[in-house]
């Protein structure tokens, strides 16, 4: 099974993270932001990922470090789940309709790391979420894990629905790319042999 459990610690948070990419439990978020628990929650329960997030972090500041750092985390755990990428599809692409909202994500596992992100939220918040934070999480992540990854807001105006499709997408991008191929038959998914 291809997975990868870490403890990530600084100054500003402190994080135990398991990543599971081949069984979909169990699903345990808990990061201290309520809003942040539910997009990681559905980044997992449509990538059909295990994913177990604890994070301490300095919420009294606001959240920013909490949400970088667990993406920071995230990256990595797929990065080494991974390993070289060995017969993975490596490409994945998902449009996501979220009521009015409508999100394009396409990821690329191919240790380039990479964001394009066009998310225009119009409010400043979800509850107490800066609405900015889906973008830094959205960096974080694909620094780490070492992908490219297009997210663009094709339609939309409620800031939830936005970042919900978005993070949506991602799982489900994700999912089709970190499949195993079998006509891959175990190879590297690149021209070079190396990703």
């Amino acid at each position: 099974m291809r997975e990868y459990s870490l403890r990530r610690t600084t100054a500003e948070t402190d994080i135990r993270l398991t990543l599971r990419l081949d069984a979909p439990e169990p699903v345990q978020i808990g990061t201290g932001c309520g809003f942040f628990d539910h997009m990681l929650m559905l980044f997992a329960r449509h990538g059909r990922f295990g994913l177990a997030v604890t994070c301490e972090g300095d919420l009294a500041v606001d959240a920013h470090h909490t949400v970088e750092d667990v993406g920071i985390a995230l990256g990595t755990a797929l990065r080494e789940a991974l390993g070289d990428c060995r017969g993975i599809a490596r490409y994945g692409h998902a449009v996501i309709p979220m009521d009015e909202a409508l999100v394009e994500t396409a990821v690329d596992v191919s240790g380039r790391a990479y964001l394009a992100c066009n998310l225009a939220c119009p409010a400043p918040r979800v509850g107490t979420f800066d609405t900015e934070l889906g973008e830094e999480f959205l960096l974080a992540f694909a620094r780490t894990a070492g992908v490219t990854l297009h997210v663009r807001q094709l339609d939309g105006r409620n800031s939830h629905h936005i970042l919900e499709a978005a993070f949506k997408g991602l799982g489900r991008a994700l999912r089709q790319a970190v499949a195993e191929d079998p006509a891959l038959a175990g190879e590297i998914p690149s021209t070079k042999g190396v990703l």
